[in-house]
């Protein structure tokens, strides 16, 4: 499987660290957190990955120049931030036609990719996609998610002052080739996956529950809980 990692944002959440360095290459023990998703990914069943930038774009080529896995790793550079959906329908042609791994690299998290891909393989009967889930401690912060039995998303709760529980979107996704059919049919360039396309396919999202570690480093205070919790 192909995984495309989302990377091209400011970070403005952690500013001032990401003034000088984009959020995607913020240190976690001394280590960029794209350094992280590398070596998660391309170790235990992706075979490619496609990185898109933005911000601060040389940081991160360089950092993949340099990199043991530089030879499975592509850049793709946006010079307008196409939304995260839009950054999937552009660049369909990476997935060849058949299910894609999509990950907010701005996450620091573990998992094993082969079991989630094992998840996707096996989903429920009628279901389109496969969603990482996590407990949060700060739920009022994420996307909280209600599930059924089989543990297929029914309703979402978007960053909510008083969410229904702590079960939160861990925003890493695979994608049928459905999916990219659909954010097409949108005719828009710019396109959110969060609040554009997860909600029309409420019933049809399969959840694989992430159990080991997941964290937004998007603020100074959880990238100093991350430090902290996080075993290199």
């Amino acid at each position: 499987m192909r995984a495309l990692l989302l990377a091209a944002g400011f970070g403005t959440r952690l500013r001032p660290i990401t003034n000088t360095v984009p959020k995607c290459m913020v240190p976690i023990h001394g280590k960029p957190l794209l350094g992280y998703w590398l070596d998660l990914l391309l170790n235990d069943g992706i075979d490619c990955v496609l990185i898109n930038t933005h911000y601060m774009p040389m940081s991160v080529c360089s950092f993949v120049a340099s990199s043991p896995w530089a030879p499975s790793i592509s850049l793709v550079h946006e010079d307008h931030l196409l939304g995260t959906g839009g950054t999937v329908l552009k660049n369909r042609a990476f997935a060849a036609g058949q299910a894609l791994m999509v990950a907010h690299a701005d996450n620091l998290t573990r998992f094993k990719p082969s079991e989630f891909i094992a998840a996707h393989i096996n989903r429920s009967a009628g279901t389109v996609m496969t969603m990482m889930t996590f407990d949060t401690d700060a739920p009022q912060t994420c996307g909280i998610v209600e599930l059924d039995a089989r543990g297929v998303v029914q309703a979402l709760h978007e960053k909510v002052a008083n969410p229904p529980g702590t079960r939160a979107n861990a925003a890493v996704y695979i994608l049928e080739p459905f999916i990219i059919d659909f954010i097409s049919s949108l005719d828009k360039e710019f396109c959110d996956i969060s609040t554009e396309i997860l909600p029309h396919f409420l019933g049809k999202i399969q959840t694989f529950h992430n159990t080991d570690y997941h964290r937004d480093i998007g603020t100074p205070e959880s990238l100093a809980l991350a430090n902290n919790e996080f075993i290199k």
